[in-house]
Formats: C-alpha cells, structure tokens, sequence
C-alpha cells in the first residue's frame, strides 16, 4: 500500500479550502451601493401652499388643549416633529407632532447616546399619548396627499413647528389628527 506524502495531502487540501474560505470572505463584506441619480418628485403644490402660509392666532402647547378637541376646531399648535421612531408618514404628506413641554428628545437628556432622539423612547407611553397630535395635509378631494413631508420646507426630525388647521372627522382626544391649512419650521 502506497502511503501519501502527508505534506502533499496537506497542501492540497488547503488549497480546496481556499476558495470556500474567499467565499465566506467576500460574503461579509458590505459593498456600498451608489446613490441614485433620480429626480426627487415635485412636490404637489398643496403642499407648498401649506408650507408658504403663516399660522395665525395663538399658538397652544398640544398637552394643554388635547384633551378638549374635537372634530371641526380649528386651532393653532406648536411643537417639534417627534413621538415615534418614524414620525413621518412614508410616502404621505403627514407627520407627528409631539409637544416640548412634556416630552424630552434624548439628544437633550445628558449622558443619552440614542441614535432616533426623535422618539422620545425614555417617557412614558400615556405622555406619549397626551402630548402628540398626528398632522396631515390633504388634496382637494380630502385625501392624504401622497407625498412625503420630510426635508420639505425645511421639516424634518425635531424641527420646532407651529401648525394651523382643524381637527379631522374620526379624531378622538386619544387620537388626534389636524388637518393643516398652515405650517411654518421656526429656527
């Protein structure tokens, strides 16, 4: 019986492992894909007469009138774009609106690292609850406009806001939805 040089045997084994070896390799490294090129959709011009009109009257703070709106007030709020992990409404010209006076971004809780400070993740759910309004703007038929709002006009995650509009149909003081005529980003 001939016995293999055990260094040729050794030799050629690796070399069989080498290419499942570069294949496990190549398979965990993440390859960046490049941007797209695409033109970013025009926004609808409801929108922008929305975002081109002032809010008139008194702002409110959302936890201190929440509780007493009903469908068909009109009313002026101000806030901050925040109370979940995606406040705005993919696709669909709507957002949340969270209100500063009782929710706390964690970017502004010292020593908090959150990557999403925008959903407010350290309070509790009933201040969730009670201190953020779902906004919306519709098109003429009274349909959600299908467009999204973030980076328009300057909104986007956090972005101090004061909106003007009425409260939806089907709102309740759970769920409350304005139907905006106003929108203006303060700095």
């Amino acid at each position: 019986m001939i016995h293999p040089n055990p260094a040729s045997t050794m030799k050629s084994s690796i070399l069989c492992l080498l290419p499942a070896a570069l294949l496990l390799v190549s398979c965990g490294k993440r390859t960046e894909s490049k941007p797209t090129t695409a033109e970013p959709a025009a926004v609808p011009a409801a929108i922008t007469e929305v975002l081109a009109k002032s809010p008139a009257g008194e702002a409110k703070a959302i936890h201190e009138v929440k509780a007493t709106l009903k469908p068909g007030d009109e009313v002026v709020l101000n806030g901050r774009v925040m109370g979940g992990v995606r406040p705005f409404v993919e696709g669909r010209a709507a957002f949340m609106l969270g209100d500063p006076a009782v929710l706390t971004p964690c970017n502004e809780i010292p020593g908090d690292s959150c990557e999403t400070p925008w959903d407010v993740c350290c309070e509790t759910p009933e201040d969730k609850k009670r201190a953020t309004v779902s906004i919306q703007i519709l098109d003429a038929g009274g349909r959600v406009l299908k467009h999204g709002l973030q980076g328009v006009g300057g909104l986007d995650h956090l972005a101090k806001v004061t909106v003007a509009g009425k409260v939806a149909e089907g709102s309740s003081q759970e769920a409350v939805i304005i139907n905006a005529s106003a929108i203006r980003v303060d700095k």
